[in-house]
This record gives C-alpha cells, sequence and structure tokens, in this order.
C-alpha cells in the first residue's frame, strides 16, 4: 500500500501533501525535521490520508490534490475540522 497524506502545519497554517510506502514513518521524519520542503512549518499536523493499491495511483492522487480541484475536494471533505 502506499498512502497520499495531507499535513497542516501549525506555524503558517499552510498544507503540505505528499505520498509514501510507510505513512508512520514519514510523518516521524517530518515532525523531526528531517524533511527539507516541511522542517521550517513544524509543528505538523497529519490531518487526512488515503490508501493507494501501488504507487503510480498515488502519485496520481497526490499531483491532482495539489490542484485547485483537489485543494477544493480537501477544503469540502475536511470542512468539520476547518470550522470546529
Amino acid at each position: 500500500m502506499y498512502y497520499v497524506y495531507v499535513l497542516l502545519s501549525e506555524k503558517d497554517k499552510k498544507q503540505y501533501v505528499g505520498f509514501t510506502k510507510n505513512l508512520k514513518l514519514r510523518f516521524e521524519q517530518h515532525c523531526k525535521g528531517l524533511v527539507q520542503s516541511t522542517k521550517d512549518r513544524r509543528p505538523l499536523i497529519l490531518i487526512y490520508y488515503e490508501a493507494c493499491l501501488n504507487q503510480q495511483d498515488a502519485t496520481k492522487r497526490e499531483k491532482y490534490l495539489k490542484t485547485h480541484y483537489g485543494k477544493m475536494f480537501l477544503r469540502k471533505r475536511l470542512k468539520s475540522y476547518f470550522t470546529g
């Protein structure tokens, strides 16, 4: 399984979308500052993830979630999280 995930930076309130084969390990790497793109945006919260059967599906889904329509999908999907 591969996972597409969304992190929320508590520092700048921006989202980061990525994919991985080992979600727990990757999230730990983000939290410890071992990932260049998020190390200055900590602390981070895992707010969403999806499981994919293979890497190709995960990369396609990651690219989609980074588009305007993907961001709208996430906003709608996580509406209750953002509004409380």
